[in-house]
């Protein structure tokens, strides 16, 4: 493995630092900003004092569990969006972009209409199933023909994989207005309905992904330099990218269960980390765990500001802000391979 690999990026600890201080804002926003605005006072009242049952006090300790569950789906997100575009060597690979979340929406939908699911736990393993059947059908796409999966062919096979199935997902919902009602709020993507049992269910799913990332990324960065060279190395190839593959479809999976498809954390949070520290997933896969909860956290802050009294689902912001930097990241890298 080349030598620079071994070393620290020389802004990694004032960019790590950096990070932690957005993220502690990030949790403080979220835990005083929204539709009502909580003052001091209130949120010490909700963190350290579980006698006072003041109404500010109420809103803070709810908010805990929306913004630690926050915080998860973004980290997962973000790990998720790094591990696809090491493994397709994409750097426009996303969930939401290789279709990957409509898959597990349509598997989802199905479960309500057909099996009468309606819990986490059920939701989880539709979930997870449609998420890795898709992934292997747009990567099998992707790879055919000459030049085997390029960007271009893996994000149009991605592309016209999501609009299927989102046909799919519209035509088992419309005539059943029970499923509409239930599929509906969730559909949008929110972390707005989070409890913690629903954040214990996550949890086991976001250690084993996120510790499955950490530990594959050095030969990730074998694999970065090709095929040939990292076989060389002593990476088993194959089973890198299935490993690999399996951990960022495990936490895409999840994640879109318990929250819905919310997409572009994977492609921003990456990009971001990649363009200040460099390639080495060594430090990409962590940073973008941290950037990936900042980036969802501070998107639900602001869906909560802008639709007040009500709120703006966080998948709506997501969108928003994403869909035009992924179409400058598409003009300005000329779609290149990592």
């Amino acid at each position: 493995m080349n030598s620079s690999n071994s070393l620290i990026p020389r802004n990694f600890t004032k960019v790590l630092i950096i990070c932690l201080v957005l993220l502690g804002i990030c949790v403080l926003a979220s835990l005083v900003l929204g539709s009502r605005l909580v003052r001091i006072p209130e949120l010490i009242d909700g963190l350290f004092h579980p006698d006072v049952d003041s109404y500010g006090a109420s809103v803070v300790r709810k908010r805990i569990s929306r913004t630690v569950f926050s915080l998860f789906c973004g980290a997962a997100l973000g790990v998720s969006g790094a591990l696809m575009q090491a493994v397709t060597r994409n750097p426009l690979a996303d969930p939401s972009i290789l279709g990957v979340n409509t898959g597990a929406s349509l598997f989802v939908v199905c479960g309500i209409a057909f099996l009468n699911i309606s819990t986490a736990n059920q939701y989880i393993w539709l979930a997870l199933a449609g998420a890795a059947i898709t992934a292997v059908f747009v990567f099998g796409i992707g790879s055919m023909g000459r030049g085997g999966a390029t960007p271009i062919k893996l994000i149009l096979a991605g592309a016209a994989t999501s609009a299927a199935l989102s046909s799919l997902v519209t035509a088992i919902m419309i005539p059943r207005s029970y499923v509409m009602d239930q599929f509906r709020f969730w559909q949008v993507g929110s972390v707005g309905s989070a409890t913690w049992s629903g954040i214990a269910t996550f949890i086991p799913f976001l250690v084993i992904g996120v510790l499955t990332a950490i530990l594959t990324a050095p030969a990730l960065n074998a694999l970065a330099l090709g095929d040939e060279v990292a076989a060389g190395q002593g990476v088993r190839t194959g089973t890198l990218r299935l490993v690999a593959a399996l951990a960022g479809v495990l936490l895409c999976g999840a994640t879109t269960a318990l929250a819905g498809p919310i997409g572009f954390i994977g492609l921003l949070s990456t990009h971001v980390i990649r363009l200040i520290l460099g390639p080495d997933l060594r430090f990409v896969i962590p940073m973008s765990a941290i950037s990936g909860a900042i980036i969802l956290t501070i998107s639900d802050v602001c869906g909560r500001l802008i639709g007040s009294p009500g709120e703006l689902e966080v998948g709506v912001v997501t969108a928003f802000i994403g869909a035009p930097i992924l179409i400058l990241l598409a003009i300005k890298s000329k779609v290149r391979s990592l």
